[in-house]
């Protein structure tokens, strides 16, 4: 397939990694040195030049074209970079935005300004938030069938409690398989004999109450059910998003905006939310609200320095736990090693959606995992299937090493997988694979 990517900035970068090897990817920009350092780091064409120019897109080949993603900063901008592909070519086109509204008006009318698929950075952001804020200790969460089957990744600190046990040994609980250990560079598929190791990130499979009740054991964190107290510290975009979504859940979130303005307009637009007008890195404030009784606290501030500043204030006075938006990508994991439970970067985000988007045409629904070194798939099984009407044991010597099978899903009911299980036709089957055998496996499955 032929991808023209515009944008060659964090977001740009991270789907031309993701595409590059399966892929004939073409990457446009304006600035010299993004070019030539995508030039350098990835297998593919990299063109300077405006990707709204009808010219700059022949000469990436528009003609040919599968794929457009328009991935700029500008959401206008993307927005004419699809109507010009669309002008001069038949690709499928990709936009991302940051304004919820540009995505509502899109949604009213599908196929408007030439988008057949538009990627909303704030809305994407804050459903992420949710998601992890839903289970505690969690890096990463997703569900598959319909949600009957989730996926949860946790880090296992020193003091876990499954720090140092084999799988069997931590493996207590009903409908969960322990899919893989993510230890340093490597992945380890477990047998019952591995050992747990402190650091390991452990990828588990199952049905959510099986997966809740594994994210207990490792830490006395309570659910979103449990969540007493939830503050959302900026009434940014993805401020109010996360508020909002929120609320749906049924929780009453508070939200600490600086500017008045900005406060009553929040105040007006979530029924739900109390909106407190201060600035919450002032620690006085933060006590006096009673913010250390909080369950968890999010900081959607406009930059990375204020963010990571409210988190440790939050830390630091005795919240249980804390979530940050973090708009530099590198800047994650020092976050997290800093004392920020989990950082969450939005441009990461945004490129993770669009590359699953391109990962879906040939499954039902994908999970990216640690920067796409690996991925969370769900199968709908037919009789070309090297699963089908097989049991488990026998099809896994036709497919490649890195493949555990973690979950089916049949009829509405959750099946948990041994090795003895025969799939059925219509299985919808849930997978854990390794990045490097994605094509092998999904041409098998």
């Amino acid at each position: 397939m032929r991808v023209i990517v515009v944008g060659a900035g964090e977001v740009g970068s991270n789907i031309a990694a993701s595409l590059d090897d399966d892929h004939n990817v073409v990457v446009i920009d304006t600035d010299p040195d993004r070019i030539d350092a995508i030039t350098y780091a990835y297998d593919v064409l990299a063109i300077q030049g405006d990707g709204t120019s009808i010219e700059t897109l022949r000469e990436a080949g528009i003609a040919d074209a599968d794929l457009v993603i328009a991935s700029t900063d500008v959401d206008e901008t993307n927005i004419v970079i699809c109507g010009a592909a669309k002008a001069v070519g038949e690709p499928f086109t990709i936009a991302r935005v940051k304004k919820t509204n540009l995505l509502r008006t899109w949604e009213q009318s599908r196929g408007a300004f030439g988008i057949d698929f538009m990627v909303c950075t704030d809305l994407q952001t804050a459903e992420t938030i949710v998601r992890i804020a839903g289970l505690p200790g969690a890096h990463d969460v997703e569900t598959f069938a319909g949600d009957l089957v989730q996926m949860a990744e946790f880090e296992i600190e020193s003091d876990s409690p499954i720090a140092g046990e084999t799988v069997s040994e931590a493996d207590r609980f009903e409908s969960l398989t322990f899919a893989a250990l993510l230890r340093d560079d490597d992945i380890v598929i477990p047998q019952g004999d591995t050992v747990i190791e402190a650091g390991d990130a452990v990828v588990v499979i199952g049905s959510r109450e099986s997966v809740r009740a594994f994210a207990g054991s490792l830490t006395p964190e309570p659910t979103l059910e449990d969540a007493n107290e939830i503050v959302i510290v900026g009434g940014t975009e993805m401020g109010y998003q996360t508020a909002r979504l929120f609320e749906a859940e049924g929780l009453e979130p508070r939200l600490v905006e600086r500017d008045s303005r900005r406060a009553r307009e929040l105040a007006e637009q979530l029924p739900g939310t109390m909106v407190l007008q201060s600035d919450a890195t002032d620690i006085d404030f933060l006590v006096r609200e009673h913010v250390d009784e909080s369950d968890i606290v999010v900081a959607a501030l406009e930059s990375d320095e204020k963010n990571l500043l409210v988190s440790l204030l939050a830390k630091r006075i005795g919240v249980e736990r804390t979530i940050a938006l973090v708009e530099s990508g590198e800047y994650v994991d020092l976050f997290e090693t800093v004392g920020v439970d989990v950082g969450v970067n939005p441009r990461l985000v945004t490129s993770e959606e669009i590359t699953r988007f391109t990962r879906e045409q040939r499954t039902e629904n994908v999970a990216m995992l640690e920067s796409d070194r690996a991925e969370v798939l769900e199968i709908e099984v037919d009789d070309e299937s090297v699963l089908f009407e097989r049991r488990i044991q026998d099809a896994m010597a036709d497919l490649p090493d890195g493949v555990v099978v973690g979950a089916i899903g049949r009829a509405g009911t959750l099946i948990t997988p041994r090795g003895e299980t025969v799939v059925e036709g219509g299985d919808h089957v849930v997978i854990f694979v390794e990045t490097a055998v994605i094509d092998a496996v999904t041409s098998a499955v």
